[in-house]
């Protein structure tokens, strides 16, 4: 019969009362962890998602500026590093609470031609306000202050009525 020295076996036994130790104390921290998460969650009411408006048609756009007081148009073309770079920008402004009224819009040039030449479009991104169906200011270019200036200042006279 094989027998193991004393301090083999000691070692062996002693491993795996580490090892489970280990399991259970893991268990349960996690477990208490997630507990403590969740009595910490501090529970809000979800704001509407907003998003920018991919306009594909011409009657598309006219039927957006129809119906919301506010149009923030961005013309851009997927070719364009300044419009990719802003993009995101637009993005996140559109789901802000001080622009819950602006419906947020965009046109590639490439697909809208007409579109574009009827706007005026003579470089990307070109970013359009409308108030009430007719254009309110115009800005040139990939300029992130400005952007955000362009967006208060046409909801700015709204606020205040």
């Amino acid at each position: 019969m094989l027998s193991l020295p004393t301090t083999a076996v000691t070692t062996a036994a002693a491993a795996r009362l580490t090892h489970r130790a280990l399991r259970q104390t893991f268990a349960s921290s996690s477990q208490h962890y997630t507990r403590l998460a969740a009595s910490r969650r501090a529970f809000h009411a979800s704001s509407r998602k907003m998003t920018v408006h991919n306009i594909e048609s011409v009657d598309a756009w006219k039927t957006a500026l129809k119906q919301n007081k506010i149009v923030m148009l961005d013309c851009f073309a997927t070719w364009c590093g300044p419009c990719k770079a802003i993009a995101p920008l637009l993005a996140k402004h559109s789901n802000e609470e001080q622009f819950k009224d602006v419906f947020f819009a965009k046109i590639d040039v490439d697909d809208l031609p007409d579109l574009a030449q009827e706007l005026g479009i003579r470089a990307m991104p070109t970013f359009k306000i409308f108030v009430d169906g007719e254009q309110a200011d115009e800005l040139v270019g990939a300029n992130p202050g400005a952007l955000l200036n362009l967006l208060t200042k046409a909801v700015e006279p709204t606020a205040a009525a």
